[in-house]
């Protein structure tokens, strides 16, 4: 099962695919780190982020995207426009899309410790979040 796992932080879409064969975690290879929708954005910015990031989850025959959930409200709240990147993910119908709030993300990752250092995985540390939302994501499948 390949899960992409995606982090929303102000305008980009961080992320980070993992595939699970065998009981072995794989990373994949991808040609893009983040998807980025441009501040000053409209109708047809919007969907050509939503285009491209399915063209990518097509392209990769991803099987689950699993997006850490942002707060609403409050110190560490989402903004707008990433409530945005959010639901044009969610819209895209040949997708299967969902939600893994910070606390289930840690609890999962207690219960699944990884078994190597993150500095070994070959990601860009600002990967890690995108990265932890998909490990949880295929530990929660087993």
């Amino acid at each position: 099962m390949k899960i992409c796992g995606v982090e929303l932080t102000g305008s980009d879409a961080v992320i980070c695919l993992l595939d699970r064969d065998r009981g072995q975690l794989h990373i994949p290879d991808c040609r893009v780190r983040k998807l980025t929708l441009k501040k000053d954005h409209d109708r047809e910015d919007l969907q050509q982020f939503q285009s491209t990031f399915a063209k990518l989850m097509s392209d990769y025959s991803i099987d689950r995207v699993v997006i850490k959930e942002r707060l609403p409200k409050g110190k560490f709240a989402g903004g707008a426009i990433s409530f945005k990147l959010e639901a044009a993910i969610q819209l895209i119908e040949a997708l299967d899309v969902s939600l893994l709030s910070a606390g289930q993300i840690k609890s999962i990752l207690a219960a699944n410790p990884l078994l190597m250092p993150f500095a070994d995985t070959g990601l860009k540390v600002f990967q890690e979040t995108a990265f932890s939302a998909a490990y949880a994501a295929h530990m929660s499948a087993e």
